[in-house]
């Protein structure tokens, strides 16, 4: 299982970023999807999910970043993105990519039995 992320930087606040996940076939079309971000200092937390219902992409995002940031994915390229709008000083850290088996409310353990991770990027927000 492969998980790449890219597009980090360093950045203004209320400027924007947009991170990619490219990821293996298997990953991609097994496990639910996420980005996670861990503060220096702090705990990993969940920041947004995109999932599939059959008829339509569903996402999910945590309340500091909700109307900010948006998760979307190409399934022809296996790749999820993370657009950043409006960044903060409070968004720096570093953001990695998850390929999971519970995921926005979506199962996928009989075929995603583990947690998968990206290596991370740094994103930094300067005031």
């Amino acid at each position: 299982v492969q998980l790449v992320e890219s597009g980090g930087g360093s950045v203004q606040a209320g400027g924007s970023l947009k991170l990619s996940c490219a990821a293996s076939e298997y990953a991609f079309r097994s496990c639910g999807m996420g980005w996670y971000r861990q503060a220096p200092g702090k705990e990993r937390e969940l920041i947004a999910t995109i999932n599939s219902n059959g008829a339509r992409d569903i996402a999910s995002y945590a309340d500091s970043v909700k109307d900010r940031f948006t998760i979307s994915r190409d399934t022809d390229k296996h790749t999820v993105y993370l657009q950043m709008d409006s960044l903060k000083t409070e968004d720096t850290g570093m953001y990695y990519c998850a390929a999971e088996p519970i995921s926005g409310g979506f199962i996928y353990s009989a075929a995603c039995p583990n947690t998968y991770w990206g290596q991370g990027t740094q994103v930094t927000v300067s005031s």
